[in-house]
């Protein structure tokens, strides 16, 4: 699960006034959530045993087969982590020091459905694997990026001063531009 779980992108979540970033991967066999408020970061691992339980624990009335509730779960968190929460369900969540706890109402079958997600704090590993190593190579990624189109633009310059140079001239004057000036552009990116 958690090697299918670094394959998931992470959502911006709301829970009342708080913000947090999660992903989550269900399957027939289990699941697993991680959430961060970018301060500290919590999971939570459960196979299928674990569901059951705890679904005997907090939903009493519902006889349902542990692969149907985690279906059932899968279709309740996935709307939320793709920024399309359902109607019907509610979620809120409770910090303390031991973790975070977010509860989960809605219906299943016409009847009251509650979950819990016991999330601890996440190992460091963890952390570094889904968090910490993906945003630094997007940084390196993006800072070749930038270098790639700076090298492209002074090219361009280069092209369009070749052209004048030759007596060409616009035929619409107010696509002239400026020749790039590398250093401006870092200092007013900062700058900003």
């Amino acid at each position: 699960l958690e090697s299918s779980l670094l394959t998931q992108p992470w959502a911006s979540v709301r829970f009342g006034e708080s913000s947090f970033l999660a992903k989550a991967c269900f399957r027939d066999t289990g699941y697993i959530l991680l959430i961060s408020d970018l301060s500290s970061v919590w999971y939570e691992s459960a196979d299928a045993e674990a569901v059951g339980q705890r679904s005997k624990e907090l939903n009493k009335r519902l006889t349902v087969h542990v692969s149907s509730f985690l279906n059932h779960l899968c279709n309740l968190t996935c709307p939320l982590l793709a920024g399309q929460p359902g109607a019907t369900t509610a979620f809120s969540c409770h910090r303390s020091a031991t973790g975070l706890r977010l509860h989960v109402k809605s219906e299943l079958s016409g009847l009251p459905f509650y979950w819990d997600f016991h999330c601890c704090p996440a190992p460091l590993e963890m952390v570094f694997r889904h968090l910490v190593r993906p945003l630094i190579q997007m940084n390196l990624a993006l800072q070749y990026q930038v270098q790639e189109l700076i090298s492209l633009l002074l090219q361009k310059d280069a092209e369009i001063e070749d052209y004048r140079e030759s007596g060409a001239t616009l035929s619409r004057d107010r696509l002239r531009t400026e020749p790039f000036q590398e250093q401006t552009f870092q200092q007013n990116f900062l700058a900003k």
